[in-house]
Formats: structure tokens, C-alpha cells, sequence
């Protein structure tokens, strides 16, 4: 699903708010026959839907917007770049900031009463699968 780095790029694109084909492959900077089929393949595993859109004049295209199932990997993605900027950093990265505050944003791992938890503080729990809505 998400096994090349195109993919990923791409899907970070769509969670700045990129909508387009042509902005994707140039933004992402792949060509259009690698954009198609990645587009294609967040299309069959559900993280992107496409939605058909027509400016005057012009032929009818598709915009692609995230799925629910797509948005919901945001906190992964996220985790990535924190992992990526700290142990792959080149020279330069991404810094993601609360367009409200001007906070820097960023991944942690807390339970649900709010306190933070390393891989030491687990105990895991088996659960039956349960069907995805």
C-alpha cells in the first residue's frame, strides 16, 4: 500500500491539500505515468477517492481528496518525518507549525488518562478483530 517513498510523498501532499494530478507529480516530482499509478493504488486501497471536477471550457477531470481511512494515517505520517528529520536529517526538513499559535507540531504517545508512555510501559492485550467501518 504505502511501499514506495512516491506514495508516501504523494500522500503527504494530499494532507497539505493537494488535489490535483498535475500538481501531485509536479510537487512529489515524479512523472506523470509514476503519479497515475500511485494515485491509483491510494484509490484501491481507499486512502484517496477521486471526485470529478470541470472548469469552463474545459474536459471534465478528477481531483483526489483523502478518505477517512486516509486522514487517519496523518499521525503515522507525522511520526515518520519526527523519525526522519532526527536520524535521516540532510540539511534540511519540514517543520510542521499550529497555523493558529505558531506551535511546532509533533507525535506522542500518551494512554487515554493523558500520560506519556514509552514501550516499557505497555502490556499488551489481545482483542478479537473487529470488521472496519
Amino acid at each position: 500500500m504505502l511501499s514506495t517513498r512516491s506514495a508516501m510523498l504523494i500522500l503527504r501532499e494530499a494532507f497539505y491539500g493537494t488535489t490535483r494530478f498535475d500538481d501531485f507529480a509536479a510537487r512529489v516530482g515524479v512523472t506523470d505515468a509514476v503519479a497515475a499509478a500511485r494515485l491509483r493504488e491510494l484509490v484501491e486501497e481507499g486512502l484517496l477517492e477521486r471526485e470529478p471536477y470541470q472548469e469552463p471550457g474545459q474536459r471534465t477531470r478528477h481531483r483526489y481528496k483523502l478518505t477517512a481511512k486516509g486522514a487517519e494515517l496523518f499521525p503515522a505520517l507525522v511520526a515518520l518525518m519526527q523519525w526522519g528529520d532526527r536520524w535521516l536529517n540532510d540539511g534540511g526538513w519540514v517543520e510542521l507549525r499550529h497555523h493558529d499559535c505558531g506551535a511546532a507540531v509533533g507525535v506522542e504517545v500518551r494512554c487515554a488518562a493523558g500520560h506519556d508512555v514509552q514501550p516499557s510501559d505497555l502490556d499488551l492485550t489481545v482483542k478479537k478483530r473487529r470488521t472496519p467501518a
